[in-house]
């Protein structure tokens, strides 16, 4: 369960096809898997996050994906942090669990934890560069936001584990460096029971307070 060896790659290179050519929501083009949102809002109905982090944020409409799921839940607000948010949709900036941040996600960290403060359920979402060295340093650098029992979610793994686009090595080696060291987090093979995720092994869950 969760193996994409299973899986025909042609199958998935039609999926990544339809996802780059014409997937939105809320008519904001966005670059996210169906399944794997599923499981997203499996993970945040049961966390109940006083905060989502994304890192990467394109058009911003996974965003307003999870500031509508908070509205149902009448709690929490999403941080949007991204290097340019010129290409913003309005629709994103008119919410207001919504924030954004322009920069580089580890040069806004201090900000970041400044903003989220203490003793909050936090979930983050990798989906930047998806390059090793920055996946890695941003996992290390923001891991002591997620709280105990949730998730840091990395994206686009399936690069060169499924599908042979992105860089290599990229998210997938970087997830499997940062285990060596923090055994704080383990990887949550339940959450690819849909069997196609574009994240495999990259569900996250805190098992433990602190990384060494």
């Amino acid at each position: 369960m969760g193996s994409l060896n299973k899986v025909d790659s042609g199958l998935l290179m039609s999926i990544q096809n339809r996802l780059l050519k014409s997937s939105t929501y809320w008519g904001i083009k966005t670059l996210k898997n169906p399944m794997d949102f599923w499981v997203y809002q499996e993970i945040i109905y049961d966390v109940n996050p006083d905060y989502i982090i994304e890192i990467g944020n394109y058009k911003g409409g996974a965003i307003l994906a999870y500031a509508h799921l908070l509205d149902q839940l009448n709690h929490g607000s999403v941080i949007g942090i991204d290097i340019d948010h010129s290409n913003i949709d309005q629709k994103l900036l008119d919410h207001p669990r919504v924030k954004l941040l322009e920069g580089d996600a580890l040069e806004v960290l201090d900000i970041v934890v400044d903003f989220v403060g203490q003793n909050k359920k936090v979930i983050i979402i990798e989906d930047s560069s998806h390059e090793y060295q920055n996946t890695l340093s941003i996992l290390r650098s923001y891991s002591k936001l997620v709280s105990l029992g949730s998730y840091f979610i990395v994206e686009d793994s399936i690069c060169h584990h499924g599908l042979n686009v992105g860089p290599f090595p990229g998210p997938h080696e970087a997830i499997m460096e940062f285990l060596k060291v923090c055994e704080e987090f383990e990887v949550d093979k339940s959450k690819e029971n849909f069997v196609i995720t574009w994240n495999p092994n990259g569900f996250l869950r805190k098992v433990k307070e602190k990384c060494t």
